[in-house]
């Protein structure tokens, strides 16, 4: 599978008045044509600061993208000038913000959001942009298209919405398209009918799909890999198996554990997470997930571990690699 998104060491700070937040602190991961990657892990790891980061969306001030290189298409995106990304964006990669029920905006059509974005990057005339726009529309499932287009975001559900955001992704036939969290304020029923959407559009068009998650269940069913994000790192890189059926990070195991299992007794109780997420101005050298890690060991204050190889395309940052099996045995 050839190459097409390759993150390299990406560090982005946010330089605030009591100090530096290291969202992202060293990431590296690829991505391939065609290939779904998730980022997984809680609030405030860094997941979406890194998805944004790969756009050059981060807003400066206060936040800066201190190094590292994001090869695209072989173009390294932080070497461009500010025409060359804005090309980019939207052409080249799509994204689905967090947010469906205010990404959109509020006081233009849902026509006029779609007709701009196809002839900024496309050069079509209007008429053009309009047959884009419904044909994208009934694409994502939305039925009448026609005359959708001139009615506003308030007239569409939350669904709908995002049903929206992703023919927007679509609407310039991109490479490679950023979902963040693209099930947010959606419930159950409608989170399920818009991942099996872009599931199915994303490899019928044969489009690379980078989703980031809290949500273990979406790494399952429509990740092909999956990296585990923690404190600003990667902590665990591997297939969407490897991680769930030999996880080989106490992080990992800890979210996996953390979830409701149809195998188990209906009265076994879950075991949570303890502790929070560290202060990201505050990490010392050491691991950062070792205060809430029960496999801990003197070793994992000196220094933060580097990802290492456990298996053929499955790494973990972790000092404890002689614990795998025991780590492996409480998982099942």
């Amino acid at each position: 599978m050839a190459k097409l998104l390759e993150v390299e060491g990406l560090r982005t700070h946010f330089l605030t008045s009591v100090g530096v937040v290291k969202a992202v602190d060293g990431i590296s991961y690829e991505v391939g044509e065609g290939e779904t990657v998730a980022v997984v892990g809680e609030s405030g790891c860094g997941k979406s600061v890194g998805a944004l980061s790969i756009l050059r969306l981060i807003p400066d001030p206060p936040g800066k993208i201190m190094g590292g290189r994001i090869r695209f298409n072989g173009r390294d995106l932080l070497t461009l000038d500010e025409e060359e990304i804005r090309r980019v964006r939207g052409r080249e990669i799509g994204m689905i913000f967090q947010e469906p029920m205010t990404s959109l905006n509020p006081v233009l059509t849902i026509g006029l959001q779609l007709t701009e974005t196809v002839r900024q990057h496309m050069g079509v005339s209007q008429e053009a942009a309009e047959a884009r726009a419904i044909e994208l529309l009934g694409m994502v499932g939305i039925s009448e298209p026609q005359r959708r287009l001139r009615q506003y975001p308030h007239h569409f559900s939350g669904g709908m919405r995002q049903r929206v955001m992703i023919a927007l992704a679509l609407s310039c036939g991109p490479k490679l398209i950023i979902a963040d969290e693209p099930t947010t304020a959606l419930d159950v029923t409608i989170q399920a009918q818009i991942l099996e959407l872009m599931k199915d559009l994303t490899r019928r068009l044969g489009v690379a799909l980078i989703i980031i998650t809290h949500n273990l269940g979406v790494v399952a069913r429509y990740a092909d890999r999956v990296n585990v994000m923690y404190a600003g790192r990667i902590v665990e890189s591997g297939t969407a198996r490897q991680i769930y059926h030999s996880p080989s990070h106490p992080y990992t195991l800890a979210l996996l554990r953390s979830v409701p299992r149809m195998d188990q007794p209906r009265k076994a109780k879950l075991v949570p997470v303890e502790g929070q997420p560290p202060d990201l101005m505050r990490l010392d050298a050491g691991c950062a997930f070792r205060p809430r890690c029960t496999f801990a060991v003197a070793q994992c204050g000196d220094a933060a571990p580097a990802l290492a190889p456990v298996a053929e395309g499955h790494h973990s940052a972790c000092w404890e690699k002689a614990r795998l099996t025991e780590f492996r045995r409480m998982a099942s």
